[in-house]
């Protein structure tokens, strides 16, 4: 495909076309059946567009196009992703009053990504509405912000406002893009396949055991912390690193987020694309943080639960959603309160006495991240609070399950992450001292593929890939 593509360098309406031609071949592998709803969807967004671009005068008429666009967009969402969610609990509810409702019951299969492109369609389609960018004359280019294959079924989310304007202008690599974007896609691999597939297993042991004791149910959640913290920033990696050698640039989707020193910092690490997407249009538009603290708890309650349910159709996700949300409650009491590390550097207690409070609060943070994974990875509310309880009150001394050995990936990875902390990524390295030598940089990308190949876990299907 880069082949291809830069074979095609100058015309961008080839290279396009190209791109959409490849996405769409990449998608059809998975079911060639859902090819036809992405082109639908791309269809109906930029019709959306250029319906609105043309009521630019009419005000009530572009409000009715967009909101209408918007509408089918989430409903087309909400068919294959919440009806049986629905349905269920609608029929549990009404029996709850002695009333039965024969809903039919269907299978739906998910299509994968489905989450992902349609809120891209969506942020194309409110910023044409609101005027901060213009709707998009090209189809093919369109289609090609709609479908790019790196990130298509698994993100990051791009806003229309960063990447419909790359597919519409000229693009070019130069020799450091392309060393940049392949180490990214190298250490991608390694979280994926060094650190998350090795201790899927584990976790998957762990929590399908009923008779898990807490000692093991908190290794199986700290080794599942780390299984989708490598699983999913693995996956944007791959996804950012490949896009840079088309000459495109996506967003970073993970900053170091279990070095996060309170759950707001965790938030603004995590998942970022999909938490800037939801500030930009639910959270601003419900009045952000610019209103009482009571309307400001009722804005984040509101927009971690609607992000625990984008995670899924369950009152786990939801449950997720909630508990980050009440977690976020101190923070806003306490809005104009000082941090009590900046506090620390402020009177001049650094060093030693810095490193505890950071570390400490670190570990504070971390802990409550681990709480929430309880609800995210257990298959039913009842089970999740029956791990939650084994975990406190079922605590025995012994070597948890699968032993120490379990926690090597997790300690390499963390290690050099947090050692390359302040570079863009782990493989972002300085020119200076041994690694100014290319022989000394090589071998360190070599004895990572050797890593990735040789100690790689058993290949397991991207956890987001539901999503």
């Amino acid at each position: 495909m880069l082949l291809l593509y830069w074979l095609a360098a100058r015309r961008l309406a080839w290279q396009n076309a190209l791109l959409v031609l490849a996405s769409y071949v990449f998608y059809a592998w998975w079911d060639v059946r859902f090819l036809a709803l992405i082109l639908g969807m791309t269809a109906v967004g930029f019709a959306g567009g250029r319906l609105m671009c043309g009521a630019r005068r009419q005000p009530q008429r572009e409000r009715a196009v967009c909101v209408a666009t918007v509408v089918v967009c989430i409903g087309v969402l909400g068919w294959f992703k919440y009806y049986g969610f629905f349905a269920e609990n609608l029929a549990r509810l009404l029996g709850a009053f002695g009333l039965r409702a024969d809903l039919p019951t269907l299978r739906i299969i998910l299509p994968v990504g489905i989450s992902f492109y349609t809120f891209q369609i969506l942020s194309y389609v409110i910023d044409v509405y609101r005027h901060r960018i213009p709707a998009c004359r090209d189809a093919v280019a369109f289609a090609a912000f709609v479908s790019f294959f790196p990130q298509l079924v698994a993100g990051p989310i791009e806003k229309a406002q960063h990447l419909l304007p790359q597919m519409q202008a000229p693009r070019s690599v130069g020799y450091a893009q392309v060393v940049d974007g392949l180490r990214l896609v190298l250490w991608g691999f390694v979280k994926k396949m060094l650190l998350a597939d090795r201790v899927a297993p584990f976790v998957q042991a762990i929590y399908a055991n009923p008779q898990s004791d807490g000692t093991d149910l908190v290794m199986g959640t700290v080794l599942f912390a780390f299984q989708i913290y490598g699983d999913f920033s693995g996956y944007s990696d791959i996804a950012v690193g490949t896009a840079r050698l088309f000459g495109i640039r996506l967003s970073r989707n993970f900053a170091l987020p279990y070095f996060a020193t309170d759950i707001p910092t965790f938030w603004r690490r995590w998942h970022i694309s999909l938490m800037q997407w939801f500030r930009e249009y639910v959270y601003f538009p419900l009045g952000g943080s610019r209103c009482s603290r009571l309307r400001q708890m009722r804005n984040t309650f509101v927009v971690f639960a609607l992000s625990g349910l984008w995670h899924g159709a369950a009152w786990t996700f939801v449950a997720w959603g909630v508990f980050h949300a009440c977690c976020f409650v101190p923070h806003i009491l306490r809005r104009s309160a000082r941090d009590t590390t900046a506090e620390a550097v402020a009177q001049g207690r650094q060093g030693v006495v810095e490193a505890a409070i950071r570390l400490a609060r670190m570990t504070g943070t971390f802990a409550l991240v681990c709480i929430g994974w309880v609800f995210f990875r257990s298959e039913s509310l009842t089970s999740a609070f029956s791990h939650l309880g084994r975990m406190i009150t079922d605590l025995h001394l012994h070597t948890p399950y699968g032993g120490l050995s379990t926690l090597y990936p997790v300690i390499f990875v963390v290690g050099v992450e947090w050692f390359t902390r302040h570079r863009a990524h782990a493989l972002d390295l300085p020119t200076v001292g041994p690694l100014r030598y290319r022989a000394v940089r090589w071998a360190i990308y070599y004895a990572l593929l050797f890593a990735v190949a040789y100690w790689g876990g058993a290949q397991s299907a991207f956890i987001y890939f539901q999503f």
